[in-house]
């Protein structure tokens, strides 16, 4: 890791291969432990990144696009065994951005009740996974993991979950409860390369809701959807050892991701000019991803990869497909209340006009607009003499 860039080592030849990102982290050693089971940067070693330089980097701006009203999501893709739960979920003391974003929010709600006291703040909590292409709750679980919830399409929302449980949660030790009842729910398996290996792909989702009065005394609401996604990890069948059951649910995992893979590939081509069909309809994974990757929606993706070198080409095929996605364009609007929307709107408009104005730096072409307007209504005033 070399500041944002990644480079990539082959073992064989020695050639390098070298991607850019916004960040590039190295976990892997140069940590000390702290007394509460904490992993800080070790003395003397700056390359190390913790839990909190993560959440920083990442999950302050996804907490800001939820008081702002924006969709957001997070994303971890990667092989298996390579810390993709451990960034979204973490482990004890070091929390990941799922724990650490919810307790900052209620954080901030109780610093904001004390200041706008009119204002009322609602806080939703779901948790699904994709086990084998059917989604299960994980906060109400069926023991038919076969037999899943529907997915069904809406003309505006796009699609959802048919029957996904919501919980009303109002403290972030009523949220941080349902995380732990969820994550004992989700599939997991011992592999010959992770002995707490995701079986199924887990979904997060945070509903955030602020409610107050406007002007006029009616009541609006800015609702943001936050959703926060541990993929399961890419598998090679000869490193895992899988056989049986574990065998059929990485060769499930590896179809979805492949699925996601070529939507990817797809608004990738689009975003650079290209007018290619997306085929979000090829998974259930990529259904209900499409708004985080091709919709309303400020979307983060976390590539984890292994530094060991006998895992040299599934880390080069994480790092590609990395690579690809960091060319999506997604548009996010504030989701509310259209009329709310448009004095927001006019507001600001205002506001710069009167700046413009008292600096006397007003565009030409307003100026010439107001001259016109005046000239029109001399010709109306004189016509109806």
């Amino acid at each position: 890791m070399e500041g944002p860039a990644t480079i990539l080592t082959n073992p064989q030849t020695g050639e390098e291969k070298r991607f850019a990102f916004d960040y590039s982290y190295w976990s892997h050693d140069g940590m000390i432990e702290q007394q509460d089971g904490y992993f800080s940067i070790a003395p003397n070693n700056s390359k190390f990144a913790d839990q909190n330089t993560v959440y920083r980097d990442l999950g302050v701006g996804v907490l800001r696009n939820a008081w702002d009203g924006y969709n957001s999501t997070l994303f971890a893709y990667g092989q298996t065994g390579s810390g993709k739960s451990w960034s979204i979920v973490g482990y004890g003391a070091n929390k990941g951005i799922v724990p650490t974003f919810a307790e900052q929010l209620y954080k901030e709600i109780d610093e904001r009740r004390h200041s706008s006291p009119s204002t009322q703040y609602e806080v939703k909590f779901s948790m699904l996974e994709i086990y084998s292409e059917a989604v299960r709750d994980l906060l109400h679980p069926s023991d038919d993991k076969r037999h899943g919830l529907k997915i069904r399409e809406h003309p505006k929302k796009g699609f959802y979950v048919e029957g996904l449980k919501t919980q009303f949660v109002d403290s972030y030790d009523a949220i941080e409860k349902q995380m732990d009842e969820g994550t004992l729910n989700r599939t997991v398996a011992a592999t010959n390369m992770n002995a707490t290996s995701s079986r199924a792909h887990t979904i997060v989702g945070i509903t955030f809701v602020q409610k107050q009065k406007n002007e006029a005394g009616q009541e609006t609401a800015k609702t943001s959807v936050v959703n926060l996604v541990d993929l399961a990890g890419s598998e090679r069948a000869d490193s895992t050892g899988a056989t049986g059951d574990r065998l059929k649910e990485g060769a499930a995992i590896n179809q979805s991701l492949s699925a996601l893979g070529n939507v990817i590939a797809a608004l990738a081509d689009n975003s650079n000019g290209k007018m290619v069909k997306v085929p979000f309809r090829d998974s259930v994974l990529t259904k209900l991803l499409k708004n985080a990757l091709g919709g309303n929606s400020k979307t983060v993706m976390i590539a984890a990869i292994s530094p060991a070198d006998i895992n040299y080409e599934e880390t080069l095929s994480t790092l590609r497909y990395a690579d690809r996605a960091k060319q999506i364009k997604t548009v996010a609007t504030v989701n509310e209340d259209p009329t709310e929307k448009l004095i927001r709107e006019l507001k600001t408009e205002n506001e710069k006009l009167v700046k413009l104005l008292q600096e006397g730096n007003l565009p030409a072409d307003i100026v010439n607009g107001d001259r016109e307007n005046m000239s029109d209504a001399g010709d109306i005033s004189h016509a109806s003499l």
